[in-house]
């Protein structure tokens, strides 16, 4: 199961800076002139996670598979991209396969790197991105809700209901706001508003680029973003890409000094990562054994059959049951044994509802 977080913004606020550092390489040129990214680069990055290491060690596993995401650095839009300037058109295409928006503002002044608008106000950035998507949306959205409406009148019960969706979608953005405000009223419309894939719909995570000294407490301009995400429902965090850019090549015994003497306690990009999987509303389980502990991406509400099927297939198909016990019970415990022993290990079936940190067993048959 594969999520992806696509990096937008402007050109040159620090995405492929940042995309650098979560990876670990320098597989996107970072460059001062706009369109240095001209293809989409894809980066996995694992998702930070102490529990792991903890059944692992209690486990004695000799393998340690941590779960991941994936980050998406997409080439920076500018004004008139959804009309296809800058090559607006191929970026808006990448950004329509990504799960969420991982949008970077520069809020920083001065240094030597131009900005496109040749002025710092991350506020109007943000907009100018956000106004991108939802003319590209707008545009369309008019072209199919008319074409819907008509096999609607016609007897077609799914383009009736997926007219119904995302004509609100189109009272929305003709009313200069985004598709995710949309309500769908059950399960079908929220199933054929999720397939139109529309890229003001996805969920944004605001990434504020401050100068070091404001990597900790953030500045006045990151304080306008956190503000504006606020309103929204959307989340923002705060970041210094050339502080993560630095961490990424040292040595990794030396990164908590280096955090420390900046007044810092974890990487921004761990707050990035963390931040990605909430917004994603995605949940972890676990699996420990002696050869591995591995972590598991579910979304949060699925079943014991569905968390099953994200390790294999034919776990899903011929599902049975899940022997299941809370990760603070498998600690308290000392393990498997121990769990059962104190009646903690427990036996679900079909209709479990998958938590947050639970270590699991699926019993099938194919």
């Amino acid at each position: 199961m594969g999520f992806k977080c696509g990096i937008v913004g402007l050109p040159n606020v620090g995405k492929s800076t940042l995309f650098n550092a979560l990876t670990e390489t320098a597989a996107a040129q970072a460059a001062n002139y706009p369109f240095c990214t001209i293809e989409p680069n894809v980066g996995q990055v694992a998702v930070p996670d102490d529990r792991l290491y903890t059944i692992a060690k209690i486990g004695g596993s000799a393998k340690i598979v941590e779960t991941q995401l994936a980050f998406v650095d997409i080439a920076g839009l500018v004004r008139g991209a959804s009309t296809g300037e800058g090559l607006g058109n191929q970026f808006l295409g990448n950004i329509r396969e990504v799960d969420a928006i991982v949008h970077v503002l520069r809020c920083f002044e001065g240094g030597d790197v131009t900005h496109v608008e040749n002025k710092v106000d991350p506020i109007a950035d943000a907009e100018t991105v956000e106004t991108e998507l939802m003319l590209s949306d707008l545009d369309s959205l008019e072209k199919r809700v008319p074409n819907l409406l008509k096999k609607g009148m016609q007897g077609d019960k799914e383009a009736k209901a997926a007219a119904a969706v995302l004509s609100r979608a189109l009272d929305l953005l003709r009313a200069g706001k985004p598709a995710r405000l949309t309500v769908p009223a059950d399960e079908d419309e929220t199933r054929l508003f999720e397939q139109a894939q529309l890229l003001t719909a996805k969920p944004v995570l605001y990434v504020c680029n401050v100068d070091e000294g404001s990597a900790a407490e953030g500045n006045a301009l990151s304080a306008r973003v956190f503000e504006k995400a606020r309103a929204e429902g959307a989340q923002a965090v705060v970041i210094s890409a050339a502080i993560e850019a630095d961490i990424s090549t040292m040595a990794v015994e030396d990164r908590a000094e280096f955090l420390s003497d900046l007044g810092l306690t974890e990487t921004g990009l761990t707050r990035v990562i963390r931040a990605g999987y909430e917004l994603l509303h995605l949940i972890t389980f676990f699996t420990v054994g002696p050869k591995e502990a591995r972590a598991w991406t579910v979304h949060k509400g699925a079943s014991a059959p569905n968390a099953a099927g994200v390790i294999h297939t034919d776990f899903e198909k011929g599902f049975i049951r899940a022997e299941t016990m809370a990760y603070d019970d498998y600690v308290a415990c000392g393990g498997e044994a121990g769990a059962r022993e104190a009646g903690k290990w427990r036996s679900e079936g079909k209709d479990y509802i998958v938590l947050d940190g639970d270590i699991m067993l699926f019993r099938f048959n194919v």
